[in-house]
């Protein structure tokens, strides 16, 4: 009996993979399996720009937590994640990494890392795998429009029109546009009437009407072990004040519920605990001592172990005269609110949200109204924080798509 994948490679003629990203670079590993001919075409004059970018802080690759657990950081999308990240779990992901000689380890805070915390060597290493695999790469080829079935790419020689048994797109979102996701794709698929959601911020930092005297004097500071509190959420960690606003990993992890509530009320502050090992009782406790002729400052120094950023939080938040009642203060150094304005540009962001409703998809990745196309990573709307769930999803949505190509081109040929 003849094996499933020497029937289908008997029928295909090319396989075009557009966008060389993590999505677009695990399809052409899938596929690559089978001998069969595979193009990958990169706007930009390298490949994994953004790949390289998410090395530049460790490269978090995924996370430690439970499976169940994982999957609810998907939120709204779960359900459609799960069929995906299906093909390739956090699990799966380290096994990929090892085969690639990159050994990992656990952080402290569940994040997968490779020991060398660089994105480099790992990247080097596939883009081998592939090219031994016969992979070809094509870059500086900037997918501008199809034209009859064909797909039309500029290039430094010129215009060229290239025709594919089955295309995957990973041509990314609209975030670090200067990485090569700009986003400029959106309009053809419109065009098309297939629905794209507007891209938004995602794991994005805020603006805040800070005073002049609060931004020059501890931006770049970062506020540590604090919890931030917003309606449902709420998260210990830490998050860093900027001249014109705040971002870090506390700020990312919250970013999507403040950023809806923003768009919705035009307005949102969150709350912060400033001593979350402090009780609200002992704390009261402490700042009723007598103060003698000490300075508040020095008071809540000695006190509480307040100072620095998170002193200068309190003057910038709370009125004058709550420093005077010490159940009040202790009530505010639990519960500060931090007003926010707006969020900050797409163009900064870490992630966006938005893309291609999954809607527009069949279970495979494959586009219902363009048979034979299949899109995969963060040109599709979903989004997710930090912490290793981001990457985790571009990889197994590019297994999932290059299944969906070998699954496609079966059924078209009657392959059972």
């Amino acid at each position: 009996m003849r094996s499933y994948s020497i029937i289908v490679l008997k029928m295909i003629k090319s396989i075009a993979i557009i966008g060389g990203g993590p999505a677009g670079l695990m399809a052409a590993d899938t596929l690559s399996q089978y001998d069969i001919k595979i193009d990958v075409y990169e706007a930009m004059p390298s490949l994994g720009r953004k790949f390289l970018m998410a090395g530049k802080s460790g490269l978090n690759l995924t996370h430690a937590e439970d499976y169940s657990i994982f999957i609810t950081r998907y939120a709204d999308k779960q359900k459609e994640m799960v069929k995906h990240l299906a093909h390739f779990k956090p699990y799966d992901l380290l096994a990929f990494a090892k085969e690639l000689n990159v050994e990992t380890f656990v952080g402290s805070s569940g994040r997968i890392f490779p020991k060398e915390m660089k994105a480099s060597p790992m990247l080097r290493a596939w883009i081998e795998r592939l090219k031994k695999r016969g992979v070809t790469f094509h870059l500086r080829h900037r997918w501008c429009k199809w034209e009859e079935g064909l797909w039309v790419f500029e290039t430094p020689t010129g215009i060229i029109k290239i025709k594919a048994d089955a295309t995957v797109l990973a041509l990314g979102g609209a975030s670090w546009p200067k990485l090569g996701s700009k986003g400029d794709w959106v309009h053809w698929f419109e065009q098309a009437n297939i629905l794209v959601k507007p891209f938004i911020p995602s794991n994005c930092g805020f603006y805040v009407n800070w005073s002049t005297h609060f931004s020059e004097k501890f931006h770049g500071q970062p506020v540590k072990s604090v919890i931030l509190s917003f309606k449902n959420f709420k998260q210990q960690g830490e998050f860093v004040i900027t001249k014109k606003g705040l971002e870090g990993s506390l700020i990312y992890s919250a970013s999507a519920n403040l950023r809806d509530a923003l768009a919705t009320t035009g307005q949102a502050s969150f709350q912060l605990d400033l001593l979350p090992n402090t009780s609200l009782e002992k704390l009261t406790h402490a700042l009723t001592r007598a103060r003698d002729s000490t300075s508040i400052a020095n008071h809540l120094r000695k006190a509480a172990g307040i100072q620095g950023v998170k002193l200068g939080l309190l003057y910038e938040f709370i009125p004058k005269a709550t420093f005077d009642d010490p159940n009040k203060l202790a009530y505010a150094i639990k519960a500060i609110n931090i007003p926010l304005l707006s969020t900050t540009p797409l163009t900064t962001a870490i992630s966006c949200a938005g893309g291609i409703s999954f809607e527009e998809l069949d279970d495979h990745l494959m586009l219902r109204k363009m048979p034979g196309v299949f899109c995969a990573g963060e040109m599709l709307d979903w989004e997710a924080p930090t912490g290793g769930y981001l990457l985790t999803a571009c990889f197994a949505m590019g297994r999932a798509a290059g299944k969906g190509v070998l699954n496609w081109l079966g059924s078209q040929h009657e392959i059972c």
